[in-house]
């Protein structure tokens, strides 16, 4: 698992979305591997972000892959509507649904990649009967709703724990919150791959910045691989 390419998967939740468009472009040629799209419902998490519409109306902006993070309960009725929008990948919290593997089955079926995301207090065991039907495992190091939290520590043992548990399955990794240069190495040290970050790159919204912000979160991430 350790020897997954390191992907950068900005969060466009932290954009400033009176300029959406130009900030996806400016993400985009910053060298942004993924788009993290965060969905909030206002119901499954205290937020509300935006809808397929939105999602749509971007998705011509950039060819890189849209990393679809739902955060919405019920989620099958919307599954096929993100599909449509353009999402690559997406991913739906364990306990978003009665059924996660017919959830899963859903999102293959749409012919996108697979994810599961389990929030802090979700244990492992969750997850481990349907590792075979995803591609990717987001860990969640915040409570899911909103950005700009600060990473809880025992997320890192936790992560530690699902890369052992993936062993060598051709799942990637992700973590989502509290991401940063600061971390990055102990991170991909435990295993993670894909690094979503919001306010660590788009803090600020200064575009000239992303660049630099996105190298450096890589640039910890490989070291400590080397």
């Amino acid at each position: 698992m350790t020897n997954r390419p390191i992907r950068i998967a900005p969060s466009i939740l932290s954009a400033d979305f009176s300029r959406l468009g130009e900030e996806v472009v400016a993400l985009d040629n910053a060298g942004a591997d993924y788009f993290h799209v965060d969905i909030m419902d206002g119901h499954f998490v205290p937020n509300i972000s935006f809808g397929p519409g939105v999602m749509q109306s971007i998705r011509k902006l950039t060819k890189k892959p849209f990393d679809v993070h739902l955060m919405i309960a019920p989620v099958d009725p919307y599954v096929s509507a993100f599909a449509k929008a353009g999402a690559d990948s997406i991913t739906v919290h364990a306990e978003a649904g009665p059924h996660l593997h017919r959830t899963l089955q859903a999102i293959r079926a749409e012919g996108k990649r697979t994810g599961v995301a389990i929030n802090p207090a979700t244990p492992l065991s969750a997850v481990e009967h349907i590792l075979d039907d995803i591609d990717l495992l987001l860990v969640m190091s915040i409570n899911p709703g909103f950005g700009g939290q600060t990473f809880i520590p025992h997320a890192m043992e936790k992560i530690r724990l699902a890369n052992a548990l993936i062993g060598n399955r051709p799942i990637e990794l992700e973590v989502d919150g509290g991401v940063s240069a600061a971390n990055a190495g102990e991170l991909a040290q435990a295993g993670i791959n894909v690094f979503v970050a919001g306010t660590a790159i788009l803090g600020g919204n200064d575009t000239s910045t992303y660049a630099s912000r996105i190298a450096a979160i890589r640039d910890a991430a490989t070291t400590i691989r080397a």
